[in-house]
């Protein structure tokens, strides 16, 4: 990594390709997240949505006056309806596939951030995962790519990879969580995360030795091969490989979206052209080398990128402080961070801070004679019990990933909720849209509705030979009148 100062604008054609590279892979993963967010958006945000966009801008400005434009910045304050949002997703799509064939790259990749934010913003609590700050932050960077990578580029990609993956860990241990501590993390992990695929089930029937020593490795992988990414290159390329590795196991056994892509994509800065163009086809390097041009720095391209730089820095430095050091800002830097924050850089990174040791799983339920009850059934979230766990990455099926977080009973999280059977109340389209199967679809609305909770557990070899089944359940009693489920 660049460190001398006067080196941090000049360009450095030892990461032409990687540079190159990383852009079109960069453009794929947007690709996917705008796909994704287009055959639901409108479910989840629209004005006959969950949450609707609408409403929730409509509060902002009460709140906040015309101040409210400046603190959530997104295009949708000029147009909030169903259209709005689903041209904004098919735009983000066809900037992505500008960006994938080296077509108008820097207009693209701002184009590319401002409908991310956007939506962001207007995604309420069904965007507000790390994956989706780890790819606004990510894209902001990259629009100072499209000339080449200078010092600059390369040491904030740095700190973004340290940030994600060093507080990560961090998290971990400041949570006290007990399975962290007493190494007993993948023991439950893969049976209660989220949305499990098929290979959480044999991940979940290695041995328990196995276990504890995976738990222990991403501790260390977490908290010590980070500090690899600032040492020279034999080690950066180590912090490279195990990470990648690392992420390649999580994919292999988990379903996280497209986070596990986009952290190994920023493994791509730990390498170099010597370790790409050992990989990439002749014909395609050649053909780099001609169409690439390597740029001299501008003045203002240089305080453009310094002064964003040196912001950057200053916000996750004080964040990471505030939460994780219990320093406590002045209120101007309070106020900058925050601001920051909302703009999409900056942000603090904690995976998987707490393990949860149960999983607890609704099953939302109609009828219309308050006797013969039909169950509404979801994508991906488990619930069939014979029926094998999907990959589905790097989809992100936003509505299946927030009934996770229910059964703590959170205040947060039991709002959305609400909505949400109020709108399974009405059978509203957009809503039900968001289901694999709704038993009253095309029919009245049912007259009633209620949640049963089910413990689950994933079974063992000789079940699964007899019965078929990946799942065995234990009803717990109906939602909200059962303990929650802690954490």
């Amino acid at each position: 990594m660049i460190v001398n100062p006067r080196y941090l604008f000049e360009y450095d054609e030892g990461y032409q390709l990687t540079g190159w590279l990383f852009l079109r892979l960069l453009a794929l993963i947007y690709a996917s997240a705008f796909v994704s967010l287009t055959v639901q958006i409108e479910g989840l945000v629209g004005p006959s949505g969950i949450l609707p966009m609408g409403e929730f801008l409509n509060f902002q400005f009460i709140r906040q006056g015309g101040l409210a434009w400046l603190s959530t910045p997104t295009l949708f304050w000029l147009d909030s309806s169903d259209t709005a949002l689903f041209a904004a997703t098919i735009a983000g799509f066809i900037f992505s596939m500008l960006l994938l064939f080296g077509l108008y790259e820097r207009l693209s990749l701002i184009l590319l951030f401002i409908l991310y934010l956007s939506l962001y913003h207007a995604g309420q609590v069904f965007m507000n995962f790390q994956w989706d700050v780890l790819l606004l932050e990510t894209g902001f960077l990259a629009i100072f790519l499209t000339k080449g990578v200078n010092g600059l580029s390369l040491l904030l990609f740095h700190l973004l990879l340290f940030r994600l993956r060093f507080l990560s860990g961090l998290s971990k241990i400041i949570s006290e969580d007990p399975t962290w501590a007493n190494l007993t993390t993948l023991q439950y992990y893969f049976e209660t995360q989220p949305l499990p695929h098929f290979g959480s089930w044999f991940a979940h029937q290695l041995p328990h030795w196995l276990h504890v020593g995976g738990t222990a490795g991403v501790l260390i992988a977490e908290l010590l091969i980070p500090f690899f990414i600032f040492l020279p290159r034999r080690f950066r390329i180590t912090a490279a490989v195990v990470t990648i590795i690392v992420q390649l196991i999580i994919i292999a056994t988990s379903n996280h979206n497209f986070v596990n892509l986009l952290t190994i994509l920023l493994c791509l800065f730990l390498l170099d052209d010597r370790i790409i163009e050992r990989i990439m086809p002749s014909r395609l390097r050649n053909h780099i080398f001609r169409q690439t041009e390597v740029a001299r720095p501008t003045i203002p391209g240089r305080l453009i990128q310094g002064v964003t730089g040196g912001a950057i820095i200053v916000v996750s430095i004080s964040m990471a402080l505030k939460l994780f050091g219990g320093v406590t800002l002045n209120p101007q830097l309070q106020q900058f961070s925050q601001l920051g924050s909302r703009y999409g850089v900056g942000h603090v990174f904690h995976i998987f801070p707490n393990m949860q040791t149960e999983r607890h799983e609704l099953q939302i339920e109609g009828s219309y004679d308050g006797t013969d009850w039909q169950p509404y059934i979801f994508n991906y979230k488990p619930q069939v019990l014979d029926e094998k766990p999907a990959i589905h990455i790097p989809h992100d099926p936003r509505l299946d990933w927030m009934i996770w977080f229910v059964p703590p009973q959170n205040p947060q999280m039991t709002g959305w909720f609400h909505r949400f059977m109020w709108q399974l109340s009405k059978n509203e389209p957009k809503v039900t849209a968001l289901l694999r199967e709704n038993p009253f679809e095309g029919r009245a609305a049912p007259r009633y509705l209620r949640v049963l909770v089910y413990r689950y557990h994933f079974t063992d070899w000789q079940t699964k030979n007899v019965t078929g089944e990946w799942w065995q359940r234990k009803y717990l009693g109906e939602f909200p009148n059962v303990v929650p489920r802690s954490p």
